[in-house]
Order: C-alpha cells, then structure tokens, then sequence
C-alpha cells in the first residue's frame, strides 16, 4: 500500500486531472443531495476484503458521490455561511495532504508554524490586537469558541483564588452562535442571556443590567462580529466598557463577519474588537481557503497555554520554548489548516483579499437596494451589517419558501435555503464569493415574483 508503483502513478495522474477539472469548472455544478437507497444502487460497498482499486474508487466518487453533495464554492451558492477558496489555496492543500506535516508543536514542523503564524498575525493586526497576540488554526468555530471560554475560565480561576461560585456563567444574548450553547454544555456552565437592543445588539445598557442580575460567577461575554443568521455586528465598543470595567474576558465571534476588519468600508462597525481577549474569524468561510479552518487569536496567549498545554512523559522533547500551536486549543494532534490560508496569502498578497472582500459586500449592498427599491412584493428586514441580506416574500408560508428553495436547486439555478427570523419564515443571501454578481441575485429575485 504504500509504495509507488505503476498503480499509484496511473492513479496520481487520474486525481490529477480530475483536479484540473474541477478547479477549471465556472462555475462549477450545484448538485444536490440524494437519498441513502439512491447511494446505495449507484455506488454500491466500497469497503471490501479485497478492496475495488484507486481508479475505480475515483470513479464512484466523480460520477456519484461528488454530485450528492452541493458545491459551496459556486456563486450563486448563497445559503448558510458559504465558502469560496481560491485555486491557489485549493490546490495548497493538496501539498499540504501530500507532506502531512504534523503542525502541533515547532519540534516537529518549526516551518510551518512559522508560516501560519504570520498569517494569523495579518488577522491580528486587522483587529488591533497588540504584538504578543497569538493562537492557533482551529477546526471551526465550534473548537474555537470552546477552546477560548475554557482559556478565559482559566484566567478567572486564578484571578479569583478562592473558593469556586456555585456556578460559572456566560453572558450573550440569544443571537450568538448555537455553538456558544454548545460551549456551555460541554463545560457545564450556564449561558446569562443578555436581552439584544431595536437593532438586534447587544449592548452596554443591557449588558450592565443583566450582569448585576446574574451575581457571582461570570467570568467571560461574548459578542457576536457578525451574526450566521442577519450577519449582526455587536457594540464590541460598549461591550468592552463593560469588560474592562467588571475584568470580565470579553471573547468575539467573528467566525463569518470578522473577514471584514479587511474592509475599509466596514471597520468602523468593528470598533472596540481591539480590547477583545480573544477572537475568531473563519478564513473557511469569508478570506477563500478551503475547508476546514478557524483562526483563533488571544491578547495574552500565556493564559491559553496555561490552559491548554498538556502534561506527559512523552510530549517533554517537543517544550524547547518555541511556540507550540497545540499549546493553544483543545487539541494535541494538528493537521496544519492554516497552511493553504497562507499560501493564497503569500501568493495573491492582502490587497487582493481586500479588494475581493469589499467586492462582495457591494454586492450585498446592490441585494439590498434591489429589494428595499425595486421589488414590492419584499420586505428587507433590515440594512445589512456586512455581507448576510434578510428578506421576506410577502404573502409566503413555510412551505412556500421550501418549494420555491428546492425548485432552485432542482434547476441549477442556486442554492438558498429558508429560515427563521422572530418565528417568522423568511431567506436569506450570504454573499462571500467574489464571483457572485449582481446579475446572480436579479436571476434569483426574480423567480420569487
């Protein structure tokens, strides 16, 4: 198996082209998801004693499998939070699979590490973060926020040095991620759900409020810099007025909307992300690299390390007082997901970033103002923060905005998915693919009239 004989070259070869054509695609097929009875007639077991050969388990992947699954990288692929990595960091993972490197610890891959960690210091200085700022790549978002609010009840334990309170707690309001929840559960603290403002914020006032109603035992807030659904930015200004003056660790979740601290257009909304001790943004959904990649930056990163570091035998050879990634997150083993990130980087330079960024939120902007001026049978619920535009199609159930999402995908058109604003049924655009043009959302909009 792990030779390189003819096989593996005429193998090579075949993944080669397949490569090559998918990367070349423009765009490339929505496909669409299809049933378990359907999977199992057109690809049949594929794990067997005797196993069926590279080429043919290419086969079945090109012809059956690929197409059950939907492109998130075509640009009218506007549900959820999409991606759209660019070929330079595509193709970077496809070196970065071939060397494996193990990117937990500078011992074993100094390079690497020392190549993700000037990516992430461009992503620190967006923010404003001071010059120890670090961390690490992450799986996703849901890893990152965990990984913080563990390191920020650390840093509360030690501070407080006494006897623990009877519980720990979290304060955000009802429109943070679901993984700010999911944080809680795992680490068996409770979420104080601060009541968001008229514009769907939180904020100072209200923050205040229910942080001298909670009492003992919370130790971080977190903001929201962009919110999944509506794409939200919080007053991080205000929260961090808060923070500063109750010490509390005061995380942001900019997993989808912090790729915009490389707007200039949009930076001002972001004020006060600076005074942030931790934050993530997911260069997988907004900053074109490809599954699956969060990155996770601390103020103080030796609070993390304390954290985060794990203690045996067989790890002492990799603590040389380098910097360990491993060191920052809940993880030993790494894959190095920041690498393609930083080749697109290096390859393309920030610029080019800033420009694409800013061409999708002028798109955003043109969804918007085709809604709110020029199609009376929508209602924009709201201007859009960065890139997410949420509207409704007056007069349309539940169901009605599930047959219209399906018909789209059916037809190869695009893929837009309903969803629920104050129990209301209504959809949604998250524009972060460059490509996305203003003639993609005007095809859209009009198969809703």
């Amino acid at each position: 198996m792990h030779s390189y004989d003819e096989a593996t070259a005429r193998l090579a070869e075949a993944i080669f082209a397949h490569t090559r054509t998918r990367l070349s695609m423009d765009p490339p097929p929505l496909d669409m998801p299809r049933s378990p009875e359907f999977l199992a007639r057109a690809a049949g077991q594929t794990i067997t004693p005797a196993g069926i050969g590279g080429e043919e388990a290419l086969r079945r992947f090109t012809d059956v499998l690929a197409p059950a699954s939907i492109s998130v990288d075509h640009q009218r692929y506007l549900a959820y939070i999409p991606g759209a990595p660019t070929k330079a960091a595509t193709l970077f993972d496809l070196v970065v699979g071939t060397s494996s490197p193990e990117g937990s610890s500078w011992t074993l891959s100094s390079g690497v590490v020392y190549a993700e960690n000037q990516a992430l210091r461009w992503l620190a200085d967006l923010a404003g973060l001071p010059p120890q700022a670090g961390g690490v790549f992450v799986q996703g978002g849901t890893l990152g926020n965990l990984s913080a609010l563990v390191a920020a009840r650390h840093g509360a334990r030690a501070r407080r040095g006494g006897p623990e309170p009877e519980r720990w707690k979290i304060a955000a309001t009802a429109e943070a991620h679901a993984s700010i929840a999911t944080a809680g559960n795992v680490m068996d603290v409770d979420i104080v759900d601060v009541e968001a403002d008229a514009a769907g914020r939180l904020s100072g006032a209200a923050l205040r409020r229910v942080l001298d109603r909670a009492g003992d035992g919370v130790f971080a807030v977190v903001a929201s810099a962009g919110t999944t659904n509506l794409g939200i930015v919080d007053r991080l200004d205000e929260a961090a007025d808060v923070c500063g003056e109750r010490g509390l660790w005061l995380h942001v979740d900019g997993a989808y909307g912090g790729a915009a601290l490389a707007a200039p257009t949009a930076r001002a909304q972001f004020a006060g992300i600076e005074r942030a001790d931790s934050f993530i943004v997911d260069p997988h959904k907004w900053l074109f690299a490809p599954y699956d990649c969060c990155a996770l930056l601390y103020r103080e990163p030796e609070i993390a390390r304390a954290a985060h570091t794990q203690h045996a035998g067989y790890l002492d050879p990799i603590r040389t007082g380098e910097w360990n990634p491993s060191d920052y997150a809940i993880n030993l083993t790494r894959r190095a997901r920041g690498m393609p990130f930083w080749f697109s980087l290096a390859m393309h330079g920030t610029d080019a970033y800033v420009a694409a960024v800013e061409r999708t939120l002028a798109v955003a902007r043109f969804a918007a103002e085709e809604i709110r001026e020029r199609r009376p049978e929508l209602e924009l619920l709201r201007e859009p923060d960065l890139s997410v535009v949420a509207f409704r199609r007056l007069g349309w159930s539940a169901g009605d905005y599930a047959t219209w999402s399906a018909r789209l995908l059916e037809r190869d058109i695009a893929f837009v998915t309903p969803s629920l604003h104050d129990g209301e049924a209504m959809t949604r655009f998250a524009v972060v693919n460059p490509r996305t043009t203003e003639a993609d959302i005007v095809r859209i909009l009009d198969t809703m009239g």
